[in-house]
């Protein structure tokens, strides 16, 4: 019994010893060689990193040539190492992010201030949209020419839209109130007129209903003049 509970502490022992010479011998993860576990124990820095004062410093690779990116981004750095980030879309070549930033304004875009916005061909233009029937439309470092409504573009052209057979408009559905009391008036003239002249022959059948209509139509008028007088009356009143 004896030996194996001392079998066991020296095993404890041992893994207690490992764990302590890892802790001793870990350096801070910028150091690749150091002397001890402090940030300023370092002997050699990791890629990204250089040594000052025993203690590896971030480099910023965007103010030396290792920050190299192309013309259409900026470099942007980063803990041990940089990226390259694309300039804004007012940009041609930019120093950081922004409209603000910009080395040169992107067509469609000019300088205001200190920043490159966005020009408004819609209203900076006199003819953007060639069409008569065209409506211009701003987008951002551009424009669009849209169809007017009833319009639609057929061969880069606006040409109106033919209503479908079914949703073709009859012969007098845009006829106005007015315009059906003349035709009627127009109608019944006529068949008095006919009437008239068939009554002009002498026939008694023909001559009755002649009477008889130029008698509705004469109502037909009074009343309606009569109604017309009392509206105007009562407005009046």
């Amino acid at each position: 019994m004896g030996v194996r509970m001392l079998h066991g502490n020296l095993l404890q022992a041992a893994w207690l010893c490992c764990l302590l010479a890892v802790q001793v011998h870990s350096c801070p993860g910028t150091c690749s060689k150091c002397s001890g576990p402090e940030s300023d124990q370092c002997e050699e820095c990791r890629a990204g990193w250089t040594l000052h004062n025993n203690t590896c410093v971030d480099i910023d690779e965007c103010g030396t040539e290792l920050g190299n990116c192309p013309s259409s981004s900026y470099c942007f750095n980063t803990e041990g190492s940089f990226e390259c980030r694309a300039c804004d879309s007012a940009c041609v070549g930019c120093m950081g992010s922004g409209p603000a930033r910009c080395r040169k304004c992107a067509s469609g875009y000019r300088l205001t201030g200190s920043k490159c916005m966005d020009v408004d061909e819609c209203s900076d233009r006199v003819l953007a949209c060639q069409g008569l029937d065209e409506i211009c439309t701003n987008t951002d470092g551009s424009f669009r020419c849209d169809c007017a409504k009833g319009f639609s573009r057929k061969d880069s052209v606006c040409v109106k839209k033919q209503l479908p057979s079914s949703e073709e408009k009859g012969l007098f559905e845009d006829i106005q109130d007015d315009e059906v009391e003349v035709l009627q008036q127009m109608f019944f003239g006529v068949v008095i007129c006919a009437l008239a002249t068939l009554a002009a022959k002498g026939d008694l059948v023909y001559m009755s209903v002649f009477m008889g209509a130029v008698a509705a139509m004469a109502g037909y008028w009074l009343s309606d003049r009569a109604d017309r007088l009392l509206q105007g009356f009562l407005k009046g009143r």
